[in-house]
């Protein structure tokens, strides 16, 4: 709120500034509030500057932090994602509070004081491997499935650690003050250090994902295959999960190990809306990533008393949002105009085959098919049409050229209406045929099946199904062909 109201204010006096300009007067006290806005004005300005050009010394190892980290899990979300093992890190994350704690109490007991970042960060990472190894040993010894297996370490990591933290407070020589910032994550308390040790990790858990990059594919889409063509999936998919225990660990003072699991998944989430491909999909979820990781850091920069892996998350979340709704292809919007446009073009194939079906119906034993007329009711009759949606569709295949209604009320297909009303009806009897002779569907059934495979045929599957057709001796005149027959006369 007080950025919001620092920019209302520089707004505000942008307006003042202008009415000065041109030549108003302004009294002694209009004039004492410009300059209190005038200073307002650059304070914000000053502290944005200081936050975008990363001049102050915390603020910089702060966000180059979070934005390498950002990468990185990016990176590595990726094939968590597409390995399908998306709980995985969140039990990997939960499985270090043991071993913070563990690491806490032991390091008191040699006379210390517990808060070493090294020691807490080493222990993190023994009982995250451990985690690691019995969720392993549960998916590869039992019958049990992979979410089994992550639920239980999970759960039960996170009960043990919070049962040792209690133990912790009850310690007269110990303070647990600050062990809540693995939990909750607090980036403020970064110094030169642990900059490094993310740089570096991070550094190395991109590269050797992006080298093992086949790989990694290989045994995301494939691992039975994999090992067909003598992979080692097995050390594959340790190797995918040391990456991901790696950036859980060294994530935990900047996110949290409630959070971190947002900052593997989220990214790689988003960007799987964008595209079908995993070089790119990979790419954009480092940058997504990067781009969460330094604009959660610096809003928290700016707003007092934010959290910066709380914000890093809602950052995330909402580019996440932010594809899943606008995506052009993979997104709820475009899925629903795509949905609402088949809808429409079944609706207007059904009424076209009724038409057809009803000038069929007035062919007089004749075995060409002759364009008549025909009422609205009997139309309306065919289907469990309302007047009204009916009316619509009518209306539309008339303005297209299908449809023309005549003097005397009748309705009559105009020639490039009934060659493609003859193209559905064909399509619709193709099927229904192969469905009755080639894939045993009941013939009270196969209208049904018809309908709702008709409407997405190609000409390609069309003629195969003839062939097919042909060979089985069940093979019917098109109406198609009717059609031209009948111009042809």
């Amino acid at each position: 709120m007080k950025i919001i109201s620092k920019l209302f204010l520089v707004i505000l006096l942008s307006g003042f500034q202008a009415f000065h300009a041109s030549g108003a007067y302004v009294g002694i006290e209009d004039s004492e509030t410009l300059i209190l806005q005038t200073s307002d004005k650059k304070s914000a300005m000053d502290e944005l500057l200081n936050v975008l050009l990363l001049r102050s010394y915390n603020t910089r190892l702060v966000i180059l932090s979070t934005t390498t980290l950002g990468t990185a899990a990016g990176i590595v979300g990726a094939f968590l994602l597409l390995r399908k093992r998306s709980l995985m890190g969140d039990a990997l994350a939960h499985s270090t509070l043991p071993g913070i704690a563990i690491a806490f109490i032991i390091m008191v007991s040699f006379g210390g004081s517990g808060k070493s970042l090294a020691g807490l960060i080493a222990g993190a990472t023994l009982t995250g491997v451990l985690g690691l190894l019995i969720m392993l040993a549960i998916r590869n010894t039992t019958r049990l499935r992979d979410d089994v297996a992550m639920g239980m370490v999970l759960s039960v990591s996170f009960g043990v650690g919070l049962a040792i933290l209690g133990v912790i407070q009850n310690m007269p020589q110990a303070s647990a003050a600050g062990l809540e910032s693995f939990i909750y994550g607090k980036t403020a308390s970064m110094v030169m250090a642990d900059f490094m040790t993310i740089m570096v990790v991070a550094l190395v858990c991109s590269l050797a994902a992006i080298l093992m990059f086949k790989e990694l594919a290989l045994l995301c889409f494939d691992d039975r295959f994999a090992v067909a063509e003598g992979f080692p999936a097995l050390r594959l998919d340790i190797l995918l999960l040391v990456l991901v225990t790696t950036v859980t660990v060294i994530g935990l003072q900047s996110v949290g190990l409630i959070l971190i699991i947002a900052f593997l998944i989220t990214p790689p989430s988003a960007a799987r809306f964008w595209t079908e491909k995993l070089p790119t999909m990979t790419f954009l979820s480092a940058v997504i990533g990067a781009i969460s990781g330094w604009l959660g850091a610096s809003i928290s920069a700016l707003v007092p008393k934010m959290p910066a892996g709380a914000v890093i998350v809602v950052v995330a979340s909402s580019i996440f949002l932010f594809s899943m709704l606008s995506a052009p292809k993979r997104g709820v919007v475009a899925r629903w105009i795509r949905y609402k446009d088949l809808k429409k073009k079944v609706e207007r194939q059904h009424v076209l085959r009724a038409a057809f079906e009803l000038v069929e119906e007035q062919k007089n034993g004749d075995s060409i098919v002759s364009n008549y007329p025909f009422p609205l009711q009997k139309l309306l009759a065919k289907r469990t049409w309302k007047a009204p949606k009916l009316n619509r569709i009518l209306n539309h295949e008339q303005s297209i050229g299908h449809l023309e209604r005549r003097a005397d009320g009748m309705l009559q297909l105009s020639e490039s209406g009934f060659g493609e009303a003859a193209r559905i009806t064909r399509n619709h009897r193709l099927w229904e045929i192969y469905l009755v002779t080639h894939a045993d569907i009941a013939p009270s059934h196969v209208d049904r099946d018809a309908d709702m495979v008709e409407h997405i045929l190609e000409a390609d599957m069309v003629h195969r199904l003839e062939e097919e057709l042909r060979n089985s001796g069940a093979w019917i005149p098109s109406p198609h062909e009717l059609s031209t027959r009948t111009q042809a006369s």
